[in-house]
């Protein structure tokens, strides 16, 4: 199923509604369009099933719709939440470069203690992140690529960890619907694969948006 065809049904759907959770949304929100196109943010496929999440006005969660590629029908719609799952690393004494110099991975964003931070603030601490996929996803597959990414180099996380104040952290921001959020499961492996990096792990959850009208 091409991309062309992936937007053409989700298009359908949103013109028609055939589904009642469409209507629900789509009285509260609006998915975001480039001309009269719907803007896709990533596209998930696994065998048959197509995970599409769609980017929604002044908001950070995802209108997400599940198809079926081979009789290319729609399976469900729901929203998504954001999720940002990153390694981070933070000093007060090291600096940007110190800390990049611990490891070889890709370092997504980095600051100095003393960078401006936003319009008037300035960063008291000096940081490291490195986010392998800034793409949105499901939480598990997020974490997972993120802890593939770091055992690449278990020496050079471990040398934060021990010299910097490093650990995961997990940013998700929920689509307050019904009042209902849910959240994040740790499995056994999960568990495991932190435990065998010596790695701490955050949560930050936040819930945004307008509640269903109906």
């Amino acid at each position: 199923m091409t991309d062309t065809q992936i937007i053409e049904v989700i298009q359908s759907e949103l013109e028609n509604k055939k589904f009642g959770v469409t209507e629900q949304i789509l009285e509260i929100h609006n998915p975001i369009f480039i001309g009269d196109k719907i803007q896709i943010e990533n596209i998930i496929r696994n065998e048959n099933k197509i995970r599409v999440y769609i980017p929604i006005e002044n908001e950070k969660f995802y209108l997400t719709f599940y198809i079926n590629s081979k009789n290319k029908e729609i399976l469900g719609i729901e929203t998504d939440p954001y999720i940002s799952i990153y390694f981070k690393a933070t000093s007060e004494e090291l600096n940007e470069k110190d800390l990049s110099n611990f490891t070889n991975l890709k370092i997504t964003k980095s600051w100095n203690k003393g960078d401006k931070q936003g319009k008037n603030g300035i960063y008291k601490f000096s940081c490291v992140i490195i986010e392998p996929n800034q793409k949105p996803n499901d939480f598990y597959s997020k974490i997972a690529e993120l802890i593939d990414e770091l055992k690449r180099d278990k020496i050079g996380i471990q040398k934060l960890i021990e010299k910097a104040n490093g650990y995961i952290q997990v940013v998700m921001e929920f689509h307050n619907g019904n009042g209902m959020i849910g959240g994040p499961n740790l499995t056994e492996k999960i568990i495991k694969s932190l435990s065998d990096l010596n790695l701490s792990i955050d949560f930050d959850l936040y819930i945004s948006g307008n509640e269903y009208k109906s």
